[in-house]
């Protein structure tokens, strides 16, 4: 447990008057020089390294992340994350700058959980299971963090709960859900970031959930007391202001300024607690209230260290911001999170010495926007897929942008379709096409971030953008192979098959290089699918369904166009043996193939009790890597509630009677062992020996 610094924080709120409270309570705290504070914007973000600030090193986007299905490598980027932050606080403090993205209380990880695909923002996220999202966002916050006296950076869960879109709505809309997809789908990734990581603040929704607005929700609230959060409470940004303009709960400002601060919502990211004293004015709230607040929001930066003698990590200096050694860090990250989706005739990885002529194709070959996704810092140098290319390639490459991303046309002059003659003869030329397709966060993202006027940053289906469509068929004509790359940030769909397809997300400042180290046989691919990829976005349930019924791996395999944990590699690794005992699987891994190769070993438990989700739910995974030929036994610890269910009362137990425990390179189901061309071993254990 982090020093809490509780009798600190009381004794310097009690020295400030009432209004000087009051003003502690705004995301933009103003100084109070008679007691030495002073101001501080609570606001910045680090969701894939130090975002809005200036230069920093970039890792890939938080999906990206997830198909790494690596603890390990999210902690060092949640490590250099705060690093950086605290590198850029110390410098912009110097010189007087306390504006906002300049602070070390970082409004990351998002840990909802990617429900839908269409959802603009589910690229934030680590993915569609439970038990993932929370390792991962867990890992985040203990490298944020990290140990000792005071907190490198004050991490974030956020958005507390039940919150995966529509964009469209989000200011007005109630998410109604179960008790049961409560406790089992949507909230043990906060619990286990508050229990496990000690998270420092979580940030409440936009929504309502089940009524209630999330930043004044008694169910949410209650939750957080229950698992002893300690840290402070922060509104969404201008979530409060909702309450009584968009959902109606409440009639005034000062209505919900008390609904927001007797509820727990100690900071306001917004402006409505400006009003916080006319509250107190008209009798809605106490000045207790306002102190309470005013000591959880003190205690954190009494915690970063901010009223210390000598103010820790100041010696950090800026030259850290993008310095070599990050960026090392995330191209190893940018390399793990390409997943390998189909490589028909092993065509990957290229062999450079046989081609003469590559061609580079796509709107999003030498885009730099492609790289980045949302909530994002600069880059010192983005290198795009094409100059990744072009660096590791020393025959010709040919390039051709081929389409806009989503227009009719590049050049405003031209006619519809202007770039794709160029393309075609490119192709032709060529001994390989590499297209690079997708999206980027002009078209996915969140509600007013996006130029994307009629899905507010969702997405309408699971299609690439028209003109990318007919790019895609008329290279396909020429007969000339394909290797595709679609960078996006969610599940894509497209439609025709290619002899590869490597899925990039937006994988940061390196991910030509790493995308030119896949091809070319530099290291394999070993990234897996934290998302199911749906085949046709109309057999979804309704977007504004929270249902988990027919959503996600655990509860459909209807639709699939990929599974969740699906991802190739070079190697053909086997799960040739499985042990369960105490907690612990011990699994034999081998690597049949004559490529070395990292594997995603991956652990999977179905139960038989009534209340158990339909198929089956991860409950352990471990990175390992395999020379050609080689075998590793390995121990993967189980998740503490892999052998629970969660009944209709939303009541969490131990309800089977047989379990049976997987371990594979992905999912047990019929459609990844087809893809894979594996079967996983296999273990059946009673409730008996979890007893024994």
């Amino acid at each position: 447990m982090y020093r809490t610094y509780r009798k600190e924080a009381e004794a310097l709120v009690q020295q400030m008057t009432v209004a000087e409270q009051a003003s502690q309570l705004r995301y933009d705290a103003p100084a109070i020089p008679r007691l030495g504070i002073p101001a501080y914007n609570w606001w910045n973000e680090g969701l894939h390294g130090l975002a809005r600030a200036g230069t920093a090193t970039m890792f890939p986007q938080a999906i990206g992340m997830a198909a790494t299905f690596s603890p390990e490598l999210v902690q060092e980027m949640g490590e250099v994350t705060a690093t950086e932050a605290r590198a850029m606080y110390h410098a912009c403090s110097e010189q007087g700058d306390r504006d906002i993205y300049k602070g070390l209380t970082l409004w990351t990880p998002n840990v909802n959980l990617f429900r839908d695909p269409r959802w603009g923002r589910g690229q934030e996220t680590y993915g569609e299971d439970p038990y993932l999202i929370a390792t991962l966002g867990t890992a985040m916050v203990h490298g944020m963090q990290q140990d000792g006296d005071y907190l490198k950076v004050a991490a974030c869960a956020k958005h507390f709960a039940v919150h995966s879109g529509p964009e469209a709505v989000r200011h007005t809309f109630d998410a109604e859900v179960s008790a049961k997809d409560l406790e089992e789908t949507y909230l043990p990734a906060f619990q286990a970031l508050v229990e496990d990581a000690e998270v420092e603040s979580v940030m409440g929704a936009y929504n309502r959930v089940n009524g209630d607005p999330a930043c004044a929700s008694p169910m949410l609230m209650q939750k957080l007391k229950d698992w002893q959060f300690d840290g402070y409470f922060v509104s969404d940004c201008w979530a409060i202001r909702d309450f009584h303009t968009t959902h109606k709960i409440t009639e005034t400002a000062t209505d919900s300024i008390a609904l927001a601060l007797k509820a727990g919502c100690h900071l306001n990211c917004g402006c409505t607690y400006v009003q916080i004293l006319l509250a107190l004015e008209e009798g809605k709230i106490t000045e207790d209230d306002i102190f309470q607040a005013c000591v959880r929001v003190m205690q954190t930066r009494f915690r970063l260290g901010m009223f210390a003698e000598q103010e820790p990590y100041a010696d950090l200096p800026i030259t850290v911001l993008a310095c070599p050694e990050h960026k090392a860090k995330s191209l190893a990250a940018a390399e793990r999170s390409m997943v390998l989706l189909r490589n028909e005739q092993q065509i990957l990885p290229l062999q450079a010495e046989q081609l003469k002529t590559i061609a580079v194709i796509g709107a999003n070959a030498d885009s730099r926007a492609a790289m980045v996704g949302n909530y994002n810092g600069t880059p010192d140098r983005a290198i795009t897929f094409l100059e990744g290319i072009q660096r590791a390639f020393s025959g010709r490459v040919l390039y051709a942008e081929g389409c806009h991303l989503y227009k009719d046309r590049c050049s405003e002059l031209a006619q519809p379709g202007d770039r794709y003659a160029e393309a075609v003869a490119v192709a032709k030329a060529a001994d390989v096409v590499i297209l690079c397709l997708g999206l980027d966060a002009t078209l996915e993202g969140e509600e007013g971030d996006t130029g994307n006027e009629f899905a507010s940053g969702d997405k309408a289906d699971l299609r690439l953008p028209e003109p990318q469509r007919v790019l895609l068929q008329k290279i396909k004509a020429t007969g000339t192979p394909i290797v595709l790359v679609t960078a996006t940030g969610s599940a894509i769909c497209p439609e025709l098959e290619t002899e590869a397809w490597i899925q990039a997300w937006y994988p940061g400042s390196e991910g030509g290089t790493a995308l030119a180290n896949l091809l070319f046989g530099k290291c394999s691919p070993s990234g897996k699918l934290p998302v199911t990829f749906y085949a046709d976005a109309e057999k979804l349930p309704a977007f504004t369904d929270y249902s988990m019924q027919h959503r996600t791996y655990r509860y459909t395999q209807e639709n699939i166009l990929y599974p969740f944990g699906y991802g190739l590699t070079y190697g053909t690794v086997v799960c040739t043996d499985l042990h369960y005992e105490n907690g612990i699987a011990v699994v034999t891994a081998e690597n049949q193939g004559s490529f070395d190769t990292e594997e995603v070993i991956q652990l999977y438990i179905k139960s038989d009790a009534d209340c158990a989700v339909p198929y089956h739910s991860l409950c352990g995974f471990q990175r390992v890597f395999l020379s050609a030929g080689a075998k590793k036994t390995i121990s993967i610890p189980l998740a503490k509630n892999a052998f629970t269910s969660v009944d209709e009362q939303g009541t969490r137990g131990i309800y089977g009677t047989t379990f049976t425990l997987y371990a594979g390179i992905s999912q047990p189901d019929e459609k990844s062992q087809q893809l894979t061309g594996t079967a996983p071993a296999m273990q059946v254990i009673s409730v008996s020996e979890l007893h024994a």
